[in-house]
């Protein structure tokens, strides 16, 4: 399959890193959100390069959707990179407070030295960065307690910046989705395709199904398996699999097997989690 280059860079993301790389300076702690299925595919470099000099929170969003065993690998990884490390599914209750006492790990020399200089402790300042579609908005709206930014599962939804005061002790940054202006690692933009955080038009249905299918086959076969209700071996090509899945799901198109619809169920129901606990990249 020929891969072609993959280019998104909206107007208003080339504003936001000019306006991130201005801001960073007054910043304390970034907090960057990685899609703990592809948390390499998910980090973009640019912006990873703009705030490496500030301590950080990473965290790996949507570990709900995430392969467990996977996901703590990854959380061993970053730790060993000196990075306060969370795993989280956004909708956990308990998930603020821990963030929060990353955040106060890390602001604690700022505020002692405010103290011994006989300043009355600062705010501190922490800028969320990420992607699109992988939580910052959701997860702005939970630390803060209110509907303070504008959440929409839609890759690229958050247009502008905004100072929120979460209390006395925290302010935090939210920032625009922000993608690469392209992708030279095509396999990162295929990741991103397969999670959602690239519009579905940017590639074919049918080539990232046949992308997908080549992995699950590989790392979960019994998933395709068990889900479709259908059995398949190494013999059977991939068309041969989606044309399983649409008998089995009734998909026809002029009584024959709809492919792209089970190309986009297949897709679907990988995205919701669906198929189980998935994975795209290892370590």
């Amino acid at each position: 399959m020929q891969q072609k280059n993959i280019h998104w860079f909206p107007g208003h993301m080339q504003k936001a890193t000019r306006e991130i790389e201005e801001r960073v300076k007054i910043v304390d702690v970034i907090i960057e959100l990685l899609d703990a299925r592809a948390p390499l595919s998910s980090r973009n470099e640019k912006l990873y390069k703009i705030t490496q000099n500030k301590k950080r929170v990473l965290i790996l969003t949507k570990k709900d959707l995430a392969d467990d065993v996977i996901t703590e690998k990854w959380k061993e990884y970053f730790t060993s990179l000196n990075y306060q490390v969370v795993c989280a599914d956004l909708n956990e209750k308990k998930l603020i407070k821990v963030i929060e006492e990353k955040i106060n790990i890390l602001g604690r020399d700022k505020r002692e030295k405010e103290i011994k200089k006989g300043m009355k402790p600062q705010p501190i300042r922490a800028m969320i960065i990420g992607i699109p579609n992988v939580g910052k908005s959701t997860l702005i709206n939970r630390i803060s307690k209110r509907n303070a930014a504008s959440v929409q599962n839609t890759p690229g939804h958050t247009k502008s910046q905004q100072w929120i005061k979460v209390d006395n002790s925290f302010e935090l940054l939210d920032t625009p989705g922000i993608l690469p202006a392209n992708y030279e690692n095509k396999e990162y933009a295929i990741n991103l395709a397969l999670v959602g955080s690239i519009r579905e038009t940017i590639l074919p249905i049918e080539e990232l199904a046949d992308i997908l299918l080549n992995y699950l086959r590989k790392y979960y076969p019994e998933t395709i398996k068990n889900r479709y209700v259908i059995d398949f071996n190494e013999k059977d090509d991939n068309n041969s699999i989606l044309c399983k899945i649409a008998l089995k799901r009734g998909f026809l198109l002029k009584q024959e097997p709809d492919v792209s619809k089970a190309s986009s169920l297949l897709l679907k129901e990988f995205r919701d989690g669906i198929l189980g606990h998935i994975s795209l990249e290892r370590l």
